[in-house]
């Protein structure tokens, strides 16, 4: 794939499952990554809801067609640095935010989100799909 080098964000694996066009094409262009941290929160989600066997399906769809990163120390190292900024600043986000910016910032994508608070975080670059 030719394009952006894109970490794709829970909301926007959400929007796709519900045949979100745009969101595709923009797929289409780009180098995707996903994180263990969103197929935990898409897993969670797809527990809680009416078509588990579906959605499960959907998740292992995406696992075997994107590249999934891992948490590893040098993620840790970032997620330290990124959390306590976010408390010096009085701006907390969701833990599992942090570390998929972590991710992001570790390996040099391009998150692709719609919650706004990922801006709070210095040197994330942010695709708002």
């Amino acid at each position: 794939m030719a394009g952006n080098k894109v970490l794709l964000d829970t909301n926007i694996i959400s929007a796709l499952f519900k045949g979100d066009v745009t969101i595709a094409n923009h797929i289409d262009k780009s180098d995707v990554y996903l994180s263990s941290i969103i197929i935990g929160e898409l897993c969670y989600g797809a527990e809680y809801s009416t078509k588990i066997k579906q959605n499960i399906a959907n998740i292992k769809q995406l696992i075997s067609a994107y590249n999934i990163l891992t948490i590893d120390d040098e993620t840790a190292l970032i997620y330290g640095k990124i959390k306590a900024d976010l408390r010096r600043k009085g701006t907390p986000i969701p833990e599992n935010d942090i570390w998929i910016a972590s991710s992001a910032i570790q390996h040099k994508l391009k998150l692709s989100t719609r919650d706004k608070h990922f801006q709070e975080i210095t040197g994330l670059t942010i695709l708002n799909w």
